[in-house]
């Protein structure tokens, strides 16, 4: 009998979580048991990275403590900014990569696969990714490199780094909360690769790299910069129904509809639809979103009863394009909130490992004669 096949594992269960559940047909997003809504608007990226690698909500003086430690562990070594400034003409996640690797190079745990010592890995991944990914974008541009800011927290840290000013208050809100909406979400394909890796047994910054190599195509975090281009051919939403009309005749996908899990609208994009319209409405730049909107409310509208709607990446790349943000740093930026995500995904896989190895069912031709190169033609 043939066996089952389920292209792309779907809807295949790999294991037991308790890091986060998903509703799809919901549309329900929790962390470690608490709503997606609740943490968005009421916590903070460096608590919710507690929540996560911990499983419970930090005391005040728990957080003080964690935070502090994110922050002092930002500063990533001279040699790796080295390597940086040798690879500063590549892609940005291809140096963020690069930059992972290195940093394995320097840390004391590298080779220790103990919950306590990835645990400490984890958040010095955290802590550094932005460093990694503002130093490169610094170094592309013929700057030098901003150090850290102990003063200012996760986010507005990153902002400061990458542009050389300190950030407002608003736009650092803003992107803690794009942070803290990516921070986790299951066994998606970037943690399953990382989890791959952690399977054999192998570090954690091999994992973390791995999960970084996945996140790169297209089909996963690469929609968010795909949209906003998207966005930018439109130019006005008047020409958003024949522009939308002509890619679904030809068989094309409109980006950023659409999600492997959700069959309602992904709970992240609440928060960052209502974002979006404000912080265009805030710079003079209100047309991105009505862009957007028209899409969603007129093209889309038909799609919703298979089950299509908008996902997490539909609104981020226009608040990062009217941020500044040049569009090759959206998906490092959703990498560097799912840094956390990743590190649980670890732990979790190495706490009661077992190698993950599917089987591919053989198709081809058997028991063919082998034909001397001499006697082939």
């Amino acid at each position: 009998m043939a066996p089952q096949i389920y292209k792309g594992l779907k809807d295949v269960y790999l294991d037991t979580t308790t890091a986060s559940f998903i509703d799809g047909q919901e549309g329900k997003l929790l962390y470690r048991g608490y709503n997606i809504h609740d943490l968005a608007e009421k916590s903070t990226f460096e608590e919710v990275v507690y929540l996560l690698l911990n499983g419970k909500l930090p005391t005040r003086r728990e957080l003080s403590s964690f935070d502090a430690t994110l922050r002092a562990n930002r500063r990533i070594p001279d040699e790796v900014i080295q390597v940086l400034d040798l690879v500063k003409a590549s892609h940005p996640m291809d140096a963020l990569r690069t930059g992972i690797s290195a940093l394995s190079a320097f840390d004391p745990d590298v080779n220790d696969n103990s919950p306590e010592a990835t645990l400490r890995k984890g958040i010095r991944l955290t802590a550094m990714g932005p460093t990694l990914v503002a130093a490169h974008h610094r170094l592309r541009q013929g700057l030098e490199p901003v150090a850290p800011n102990a003063d200012l927290n996760h986010a507005g840290n990153f902002l400061y780094m990458l542009f050389g000013e300190m950030p407002d208050e608003e736009t650092v809100k803003l992107l803690d909360v794009d942070f803290i909406l990516h921070a986790e979400h299951g066994a998606n394909a970037s943690a399953f690769g990382a989890r791959v890796t952690a399977s054999t047994l192998s570090d954690l910054h091999s994992a973390v790299v791995t999960g970084v190599g996945v996140l790169k195509g297209p089909w996963h975090g690469g929609a968010a910069e795909e949209v906003m281009k998207m966005a930018e051919d439109i130019g006005q939403p008047e020409n958003a129904e024949e522009y939308c009309r002509k890619i679904l005749e030809s068989g094309g996908r409109i980006m950023g509809f659409g999600h492997r899990v959700y069959k309602a609208e992904d709970p992240r994009a609440r928060h960052l639809r209502e974002r979006s319209k404000a912080l265009g409405e805030k710079v003079g730049q209100p047309k991105w979103f009505q862009i957007l909107t028209y899409v969603e409310e007129n093209v889309m509208v038909p799609y919703r009863k298979k089950g299509i709607f908008v996902n997490v990446d539909f609104f981020a790349g226009s608040i990062y394009y009217l941020l500044g943000i040049p569009d090759d740093l959206f998906i490092p930026i959703f990498a560097l909130g799912r840094i956390p995500g990743w590190t649980l995904q670890c732990l979790e896989q190495y706490k009661d490992n077992i190698l993950i190895r599917p089987l591919l069912e053989y198709t081809g031709p058997m028991d063919l004669q082998y034909v001397p190169i001499s006697q082939r033609r």
